[in-house]
């Protein structure tokens, strides 16, 4: 008679584990990526405007005031997608979109916002992407709600579309506003 042997099911468990964590990864929506500065300071840096005439910005100017960084490109294709719709929002005055020229060539960007229009209050040129780097940018557009404190609220990674403006940004600029 043979006895049961205990170790033929450490690979059976360990398979069914690798099977369970799979599907649970598998389920969840690819752009709800969790960003580690949520409720943390946004990072602080001063970028020369794209407008030019000398200026910098640094997010210290829209302390006490609830405010968006859009982070673009010319060459970006999902820009062109959300484009439009930031058009629409710079029309309503909610709050000031600050645009982040992402290692771009700034005669491109000025370029690309003359022949599609500028939907933000001001546009900064982080050439070297470092500026991204500390904000986490994975990839362009993303974009940033930023609180009366200067605390990064919420992460959009893609193109802002209807529904996450309507559905998840407005309500939360709405509650940072009161």
């Amino acid at each position: 008679m043979k006895r049961f042997n205990p170790w033929f099911l450490i690979p059976l468990l360990a398979f069914a584990g690798l099977v369970a964590f799979m599907a649970v990864g598998l389920s969840r929506d690819p752009h709800l990526i969790p960003s580690p500065l949520i409720d943390h300071p946004a990072p602080n840096f001063a970028l020369p405007q794209l407008q030019g005439n000398g200026k910098t910005f640094t997010p210290t100017a829209y302390k006490g005031q609830v405010w968006m960084l859009n982070v673009w490109a010319s060459w970006c294709v999902s820009c062109r997608e959300e484009h439009p719709l930031l058009l629409k929002f710079l029309r309503t005055h909610t709050v000031p979109l600050v645009g982040l020229d992402y290692k771009d060539q700034p005669a491109d960007a000025q370029k690309w916002l003359r022949d599609y229009g500028d939907p933000y209050t001001l546009t900064v040129v982080d050439a070297d992407g470092r500026v991204g780097i500390d904000y986490g940018v994975y990839g362009v557009p993303e974009t940033y709600v930023i609180g009366k404190m200067g605390m990064i609220r919420y992460k959009q990674i893609g193109p802002v579309t209807s529904e996450a403006l309507q559905q998840t940004i407005l309500p939360l600029i709405a509650e940072l506003q009161k």
